[in-house]
């Protein structure tokens, strides 16, 4: 892991959410193709991510599908993942599970992500999502993403 990850025990971004995005872009092209997720901060142990939720990402009821908050919770995941370790593209879900507990209407969907333990090999995390300027939960979201061996 590098070093620049822990310093005295603590979680240290190695990049921030406007290098995250412009890694996104190189590594990860197809994931705004059709949708348009983002990294909106990063800080020490955790990260926001947002979903401009569009009528292309609602079901029939007019809410935000489950698929698209599920994308969001795995995004946030990722970009928790890549700020915090660096450019490691292979750094792959092995977990996500995933509550949803109220509609979310179009517009704005933002997925608090904080690490709940980072190591060599795993990085466990956990995700609040709410729309946007909100505290009510509409889903929440536990969990791993595999970290790449060091060569």
């Amino acid at each position: 892991m590098d070093q620049k990850v822990r310093q005295g025990g603590s979680l240290t971004p190695v990049m921030n959410a406007e290098e995250v995005n412009a890694y996104l872009s190189e590594v990860y092209p197809q994931l705004n193709e059709q949708s348009e997720y983002r990294a909106v901060d990063v800080w020490p142990g955790g990260c926001l991510v947002r979903l401009e939720a569009s009528e292309k990402h609602l079901r029939p009821g007019g809410t935000v599908s489950g698929p698209s908050l599920f994308t969001l919770a795995d995004i946030g995941g990722y970009v928790c993942a890549l700020s915090h370790i660096g450019r490691k593209a292979l750094t792959v879900t092995t977990n996500l599970n995933i509550n949803f507990m109220r509609k979310a209407p179009a517009g704005d969907i933002d997925g608090r992500c904080s690490i709940l333990k980072l190591g060599r090999s795993l990085m466990v995390f956990d995700v609040a999502i709410s729309v946007s300027g909100r505290d009510d939960l509409v889903a929440h979201a536990t969990g791993t993403y595999a970290i790449p061996p060091q060569k």
